[in-house]
């Protein structure tokens, strides 16, 4: 306990000096060094298997969890191929077989804290990573195993196609929009008509639930709750990577509207509100530091495509202000270098952690910004 109070007494005392806007964040390649080195000890710290949820000003490190590891094989993939360091490779490779070997035996992925029942989310994140892997190896092993998970994502979809059954806490959420992006992924190498069709239900039903705002009405973890910017970068990316690997404008044009909605509502020294409701409304003080990073993967994509400066500046803004909030010197492994959920650290999202996701995006972030400076040059 008392170290728990010790590491608390430190971050926050850290939140407090990092407030103002004149703190200056390192180097753009400083801080994507330090958040790799983090996620190879989040990777170690499990035996080298999934990697670690994250670490706990309240409990230390936690065992690995299978959703998020998923998709940070993607992540690993695109460092070993920009900083051109074959460990990166390695790790991803790891962890995929460990994700093959936890497939449960009907294709899906389970949360073990909520029992083995397969959860859509959770298996659309994995799908990724298994994609990507058979992708980058031509191992068979990732493929079969990720032809068992999309059949498994079409055989859970209701009647109309959509994911309303299987899901956390029973509930349904437009935010599947990223496991549709999945499966489209998964049914460019391995072609069948029902991965399609259960894709596009389920990003039909994202459209539809898009409000003249540019916002989500059912993209909350709980029905009614406030979506954190976490889930409403989860349905944009969602809709607008499937929009272009399908070449549906209606999609690209769905997720381009919520990117537009949440760059008004970015601030200029890149905050970004935690919650936003379906009106495009806040009333919360604190950031969700894992949305701002989510958002400036959304907002670069969309320079890269169009060009456009706002969007670059929008990207750049929101990563700073992540950059600023990230400690790159801090004696504790399990916070130096590592994104906590939320700024102030007891924000509402994942209060009082470093979940390994909110460094996972802010790799990705800086990835695409990194490539930019080198265009620069």
């Amino acid at each position: 306990m008392g170290s728990e109070i010790l590491h608390f007494m430190r971050r926050a005392a850290h939140d407090a000096r990092t407030t103002s806007t004149s703190t200056s964040p390192a180097s753009l390649d400083a801080h994507l060094l330090a958040a790799l080195e983090w996620i190879e000890r989040a990777h170690d710290r499990t035996g080298r298997q999934g990697v670690s949820y994250g670490y706990s000003l309240r409990g230390g490190w936690k065992p690995p969890y299978r959703e998020t590891s998923g998709y940070i094989v993607s992540t690993l993939f695109r460092a070993a191929d920009a900083l051109h360091q074959p460990r990166y490779h390695e790790r991803a490779v790891e962890i995929a077989r460990w994700l093959v070997s936890v497939q449960n035996t009907d294709g899906s992925i389970s949360n073990p804290k909520y029992g083995e029942r397969g959860i859509v989310f959770d298996t659309g994140q994995v799908l990724f990573g298994l994609v990507r892997a058979h992708q980058r190896t031509g191992d068979d092993v990732f493929l079969q195993a990720g032809v068992r998970a999309a059949r498994w994502l079409v055989d859970v979809a209701d009647e109309q196609g959509r994911w309303t059954r299987s899901e956390h806490l029973d509930t349904p959420h437009v935010y599947n929009a990223r496991t549709a992006w999945a499966l489209v992924l998964l049914d460019q190498i391995a072609p069948d008509p029902r991965n399609e069709e259960v894709a596009r239900a389920n990003l039909d039903w994202a459209r539809d639930d898009q409000t003249p705002a540019g916002f989500f009405r059912h993209a909350a973890f709980v029905a009614g709750d406030v979506p954190y910017t976490h889930n409403l970068s989860y349905t944009t990316c969602g809709l607008q990577e499937s929009g272009w690997l399908l070449g549906d404008d209606r999609y690209v044009e769905a997720g381009r509207r919520c990117a537009v909605a949440a760059r008004n509502l970015l601030a200029d020294d890149g905050f970004l509100p935690g919650q936003i409701d379906a009106d495009g409304r806040s009333t919360v003080r604190y950031a969700c530091l894992t949305g701002n990073a989510q958002f400036a993967v959304v907002w670069a994509k969309w320079f890269d495509l169009t060009g456009d400066p706002a969007w670059r500046d929008a990207s750049e803004r929101s990563l700073r202000y992540v950059m600023r909030h990230q400690d790159l010197d801090d004696r504790e492994p399990g916070i130096r270098g590592a994104i906590a959920g939320s700024f102030p650290i007891w924000g509402r999202y994942a209060p009082m952690s470093f979940p390994n996701w909110a460094t996972k995006f802010f790799i990705d972030a800086a990835l695409l910004q990194r490539a930019w400076s080198r265009v620069d040059a």
